[in-house]
């Protein structure tokens, strides 16, 4: 299994997540508020399971290999390794807190590629714990969520010498923007989307500042200031800090990269006037400053600011877009002699295909389905247009923003697909028709553009349909949605934007969840996990198909919901082309469930390698699969209900 895990730079609010720590003894103290994000750079590694060792080998940024050692799985002997400090103390700390609440085994951590600076603010050593944490979560199938990693990780590291913060573990959340809020000892997060792509440059300022020694200064201000100077450290690392804060995630949201600059200018005016009066021979940073104020740079930035315990460590940039961002790091390489590197705070992973099954035989609807495939059967709409169940799917997903659907389909219905989607119909008939509907049959063949078929050549399960669009789907994740499953939004989205929205705010793979009684249950796939936001999206940690009433009632329950219901499979889902490979390595073994390649077993392990969502849909959905629940469409959709 491979594995990585960035840095976390704090964009705004350094220090305050401490300082947010003391308000278990001073209520008076403001929130700690940081705006994180994960850098471009990181530890990348190989994993595996081991009987009863930790085996450690690993390559340094400058090359150089370090191990294997190898540590017996043993709490003294992890403990005893965790405080002598150094990489393999964080990995060993972090398995002592493992070995402490489950029942594991060893691992093999082969870090071969690290490219993420060391000790420079980027929280290196809390990379390193949270790709050992991740690693025993995913090796063992532990179900940790992200916030369960940070919270290990974090306990793995305060067991070696190292201080750090809670905010360091931040970069569990890879490289997403996330708003954490620290109140005494408790730690709330939140993942933003940035409203347009931004371009940060990083800069190892190559001197020396005494970060204990900055913290120890700063710290005489808490819990309840005594002087003129220590008051300012409090307004800084509270009110002033949480105004600063707060219009920089909107504005990061909104996608004005003008005024996140401004921010940043702001942020170390302010603690330039607040904070240096504390410990004046650290934070006065004369190279940070010479780098600020650098005339050539300021045609191509917005702003910038110090990095982490600020001081002469590293700095941020902000860039006016790519070719600014190139032309700054050739300024400060060339003039200043600083190595610098690219951080992107992108909008998220763009889905721009989605994947509809069409081949199935529909044995239920039969004989109807010997006169045409069950997904080309009417639906009449609330507008009174009768249009094949197919159309309505795909139309969906368009109007989501997806650029291409590719339909699945036997190789006998090819033609008939093709005809409705690429074939207008005959001049005679066209004259016929109003000319709201001449204006459809034209909208229509605009549709077909936009459509591709992939040939599922034998019915050997829904798994094995999936696998077919491998090449037409590519190395992007995709929106999968079932051709006889249609669904109906009750709020301004539809459900596949919903799903689009979520996927491109988390970057987690992600599907649509309903509710559903226990007598259902055979039926449906059905999941169980942890809630991240309350009954709106689940983080999952096992998937069943069609499991037994006494499964479910052992296995599957979800905090929150009333006795006898459990959250089953919507029926539309954003996977990560990962997929292809576990089916691909399925088929090869002929890995067979009720005689056919099945999509669910292959979920789950996607979930344990990558992670795995649910999302609460806020509409309903319709199974045209069976002849009552077809009828019951027809008539729920002629209602507009």
């Amino acid at each position: 299994m491979k594995l990585f895990v960035p840095g976390r730079i704090c964009l705004f609010g350094e220090h305050s997540d401490w300082a947010g720590g003391y308000r278990r003894m001073n209520a008076d103290i403001e929130k700690g508020y940081t705006l994180i994000c994960g850098t471009n750079q990181g530890l990348y590694a190989e994993v595996e399971p081991h009987p009863n060792a930790l085996v450690l080998s690993s390559v340094t940024p400058a090359g150089e290999k370090i191990g294997p050692a190898e540590i017996p799985m043993e709490l003294g002997a992890l403990y005893h390794e965790a405080q002598k400090g150094g990489f393999w103390s964080y990995i060993c700390g972090v398995a002592y807190q493992v070995l402490t609440n489950y029942r594991v085994r060893g691992l093999v951590i082969d870090n071969y590629r690290t490219d993420l600076p060391i000790k420079k603010g980027l929280s290196s050593s809390a990379a390193v714990c949270v790709l050992a944490v991740r690693a025993f979560n995913r090796v063992y199938d532990l179900k940790m969520t992200v916030r369960g990693e940070m919270e290990h990780a974090y306990q793995g590291e305060i067991t070696t010498p190292s201080r750090c913060g809670r905010m360091d573990q931040g970069c569990a959340f890879g490289g997403r923007p996330v708003l954490m809020v620290f109140d005494g000892d408790r730690l709330d997060t939140k993942e933003l989307q940035a409203g347009r792509d931004m371009h940060v440059v990083i800069v190892d300022l190559k001197s020396k500042k005494d970060t204990v020694e900055i913290l120890n200064r700063l710290n005489r201000a808490y819990p309840v200031p005594e002087n003129e100077a220590e008051r300012g450290v409090h307004d800084l690392l509270g009110p002033i800090n949480k105004k600063v804060v707060h219009e920089a995630v909107e504005s990061l949201e909104k996608g004005d990269a003008a005024t996140v600059g401004r921010l940043m200018v702001e942020a170390q005016n302010n603690f330039d006037r607040y904070a240096t009066p504390v410990c004046p021979e650290e934070l006065t940073a004369p190279v940070l400053h010479r780098l600020l104020s650098y005339e050539p740079l300021k045609p191509h930035i917005y702003g910038g600011k110090g990095v982490g315990s600020q001081g002469d460590g590293t700095a941020q940039l902000l860039a006016k877009d790519p070719k600014a961002q190139d032309a700054v790091i050739r300024i400060i390489e060339s003039d200043l002699g600083l190595p610098c590197y690219k951080l992107d705070i992108s909008t998220g992973p763009k889905v721009r295909k989605a994947v509809i099954p069409a081949a199935g035989f529909g044995t239920r609807l039969f004989p109807a389905t010997k006169a045409a495939k069950k997904e080309l059967f009417p639906i009449i709409d609330r507008d009174g247009i009768a249009k094949p169940a197919i159309l309505y799917i795909v139309e969906e997903a368009l109007e989501a923003g997806i650029e291409e659907v590719v339909i699945i389909v036997q190789e006998p219905d090819l033609v008939e697909f093709q005809a409705f989607f690429n074939q207008q119909i005959t001049i005679e008939n066209f004259n016929k028709l109003s000319p709201p509907s001449q204006e459809y049959a034209l909208r229509i063949l605009d549709i077909g553009r936009r459509v591709k078929f992939a040939i599922q050549d034998r019915q050997e399960g829904f798994g094995h349909a999936v696998y077919a669009t491998r090449e037409a789907v590519g190395g992007e994740p995709f929106l999968l949605m079932l051709g006889d499953h249609i669904s109906r939004s009750e709020g301004p989205l539809s459900c596949a934007a919903q799903l689009l929205a979520a996927f491109q705010r988390h970057g987690v793979n992600i599907l649509g969840l309903r509710r559903t009684p226990e007598a259902g249950l055979s039926s449906f796939g059905t999941v169980t996990g942890v809630w991240i936001e309350e009954n709106r999206l689940l983080s999952i940690n096992e998937f069943a198909e069609k499991p037994t009433v006494d499964y479910a009632r052992h296995n599957l329950r979800v905090p929150g919901l009333p006795e006898g219901e459990y959250l089953t499979v919507f029926g539309q889902y954003i996977i990560k082309p990962e997929i292809f490979d576990i089916l691909a390595e399925n088929i090869a073994n002929n890995v067979r469930e009720r005689g056919e390649f099945q999509l669910t077993s292959a979920l789950d392990r996607l979930r344990r390698t990558d992670g795995f969502m649910g999302l609460m849909m806020d509409g309903r959905r319709f199974d045209i699969g069976l002849p009552d629940s077809y009828l019951e469409t027809l008539q729920a959709f002629r209602r507009g209900s």
